[in-house]
This record gives structure tokens, sequence and C-alpha cells, in this order.
């Protein structure tokens, strides 16, 4: 299963092959994945790239889902047995042509996803939203959707492009428009809103601007010298589980590029972000000082996953107890704010569950209803943890939404 955190050790059977300079080469950390020695991926079409990254600059949202579409259809490595789903799961899509009203909306927004996710991971948020008289579209970043190896393919430029066009498009449709990112989809949107005044706002779910990690610099130089950051079992529908060099550089293309944008003038808009203080991934105080400082609007709100009240004296951070023995959890995790506990994959009752976690000193129980749930990493004495995919306060995040963006 994929793991949130980034370990050591990637180079024990590099050494054999360039000794000194591969003991000069520091371990990378990279978001949702951890380095455990050299990865050498299978024989597997996984790990084979596409001919090449779907168009992604079509006349209209319509023909881009159709073209993208076939284009998966096409050359994604499937990896369950019922392949519409997943083709569905794995595709952009839109919500609310029409209000509840039966009117046309006037407001839309573009969610864009993180590095390894899919369109899907919005699927919650944009139908309450759309419910909401919004237009919602999930836009699928170059690369994704189809196998690991096809994240080697873009460059940054596709995925600011992508974006940039996307967003063109929208703005045709309605007369005010928002961004959400989750994780890295988060950096692309704020550095494109931070150079468009004319985006109302941003909803940032885990923005993956700061990491907990300082030596993301050295991307660009390993992508040159390994092919393979780190190489799992592909068994997650909508997220890559393997990573390569080269989408760990465009990773840390995201993270320069927004906190650039952000040192060079505050976002003086409405903004929404939500933040795990045990994000795994990410730097949980970092973030949280950074919104204080750079993101100024008086609308905008901070929520604080923790188990102790958010270290701000900020009146727009909302802290809400990520402590819930009752539902057995522990701690949030990178990725659960997005998904209501309805979800049918990544919900309460879904048919997904991450099970690895971190944790080799007790045994997975028979019984998956038993395990508990937190970010990767966290363990208790005679307690499996679980990977957190839902987040038992999605109607309050909904409502805050609103309240943020009307």
């Amino acid at each position: 299963m994929r793991r949130d955190n980034i370990a050591s050790d990637m180079v024990k059977d590099w050494l054999c092959r360039i000794a000194e300079v591969a003991r000069t080469i520091l371990v990378i950390l990279i978001p949702t994945l951890a380095i455990s020695s050299c990865a050498f991926p299978p024989e597997s079409e996984l790990y084979q790239q596409s001919p090449d990254i779907p168009p992604y600059k079509q006349d209209s949202f319509e023909e881009y889902v159709e073209q993208t579409r076939d284009w998966i259809a096409e050359h994604r490595v499937f990896i369950t047995e019922d392949r519409e789903t997943e083709l569905a799961r794995n595709i952009p899509f839109e919500l609310g042509r029409t209000t509840p009203d039966g009117d046309a909306p006037k407001r839309g927004v573009l969610f864009v996803h993180g590095l390894g996710a899919s369109p899907w991971y919005f699927h919650d948020i944009a139908r309450e939203m759309a419910q909401n008289g919004w237009l919602a579209r999930s836009m699928l970043l170059p690369g994704h959707g189809t196998r690991p190896a096809d994240l080697s393919i873009p460059d940054y430029a596709d995925w600011t492009a992508a974006v940039a066009h996307q967003v063109a498009l929208l703005e045709r449709e309605v007369d005010e428009v928002w961004l959400g990112g989750f994780s890295t989809g988060g950096n692309l949107v704020t550095s494109y809103a931070s150079e468009h005044p004319e985006i109302e706002g941003l909803l940032l779910f885990s923005p993956g601007i700061y990491s907990d990690n300082s030596l993301l610099f050295l991307t660009p130089v390993i992508k040159y010298l390994w092919d393979w950051i780190d190489v799992d079992p592909e068994d997650n529908a909508i997220n890559y589980q393997s990573l390569s060099s080269k989408a760990s550089e465009l990773y840390y293309r995201t993270v320069a590029d927004a906190q650039d944008h952000l040192a060079a003038k505050p976002f003086d808009r409405p903004v929404l972000l939500t933040m795990s203080a045990d994000d795994s991934v990410l730097a949980p105080d970092e973030t949280l000082r950074a919104f204080e400082k750079r993101f100024t609007h008086p609308k905008s709100r901070f929520i604080w996953y923790d188990d102790a009240k958010a270290p701000s004296d900020d009146n727009r951070v909302t802290t809400l107890n990520s402590r819930l023995p009752d539902q057995q959890i522990s701690t949030f995790s990178h990725l659960s704010v997005l998904f209501s506990p309805a979800n049918p994959y990544y919900g309460v009752n879904g048919s997904f569950v991450f099970v690895e976690n971190g944790q080799e000193d007790i045994a997975l129980p028979d019984d998956l209803s038993t395990i508990w749930r937190s970010s990767w990493g966290y363990t208790e004495p005679g307690k499996y943890h679980g990977r957190l995919t839902w987040n038992p306060y999605f109607d309050a995040l909904i409502d805050t939404i609103g309240d943020v963006t009307n």
C-alpha cells in the first residue's frame, strides 16, 4: 500500500555502481511515499511508459472529458475487474451543469488533485457544491490516470498549461471562478491564482506548499541518476502507489513556485485551508504560520485537525478534535479531509482499506472492522492502525466552504 512518509536509504544497491558519489546524495523526502532501497520495478506494463500524455487543450470541457476517457481506456493498466468503475474514477468530470432550480450556474470551481491521485478525489466535495448551485469540475493532471510510469512523461509546463486551459474553459461558463486543490494540486492553484487576480478565492486541502523536508532541491539531480524512488504493489484504483524520480521533481517544482509567489506578495482573497496536525507528509506548523502571515483576507479560514488547540491566536483558525476513540480514530491523515464517511471507496464502509501504515510489530487483524485509523506511522500498543481515509467532520467542512465563498 502507498505510504505517506518518506524514509531514508535509497542508495543500497546504487553504491555498487557509484560508490562515493552516492554517499553524497542525501535521502530525498517526497510526499506520500517512503524510500526503502533502490527501486527496481518488476517487468510490468505499469512501469513502461505510454506513447505520450493525452491532449489537454480541447475546445470544450465535454470534448476534454471524452478524449481523455478514450485515451485512458486504451492506455491504462487496469488493476480491478470492474473496468468501467475504475475508468470513471480516473477521468475528469463535472457536476452542476444546471442549479437545483434549473438555472445555469453563475459560480464555478475547478479542482486539481494531488501527486499520483485522480480527479475522483474531489467527487464528494464537488457533489455537495453542485447541489449548492456551483458548476464543479475536477481535471486530470497530465501523466495521471494510466500507469505510474507515465508521470515521467510530462514537464512542469504541461501541468501549468493544463491548469490554465481548464480555468479558461470554466471562465467561459460562469461569472465567478474559484480554484481548489489537494496537496500538489493546492500548490498549482495557489501559483495560478497569485498571478490572476480575477480568481475569486482558493479552497486548499492539505496543500503541499511546505514539506517536512528541506532537501527537495536535490530532486532535479536525482532524476538523472535514478528512474524510480519507490516501487510498491499497485492495488489502489484511484492512486498510484509507486513514484518515479521525475514525478518527485515535478512536485518540487510546484513547491518552489508556490512559495515564491507567496513570498513575493501575500494572497489577499478568501481562502479555506485545511491541515491535520499529524500530517506525516507536510509541515503543519509552517503551513499555519504561512496562513497567518501570507493569507490575509479576513474571511479566510484555517481548519486545524488535532487533539489540542491550534498554536495560533488568529481568530480565523478553528480546531476540530482529531482523536475520536468512539470511532476508532486516533489522528487525521494527509488525505482524509476530502472524503465523506459515505464514500463508496474510501468511506467508513468503503471497498478499499489502507491497511499498511508503517507498523511491523503488530499483526494485521483478520477482521478489518477492528482496526483503528490514523495518519501514516502512528502507533499505540495493542492497536493496529490503518490510514484514515474519510472525514468525520465532512458536513462541517461543506458548511465552512459555504462561509468562505459566501
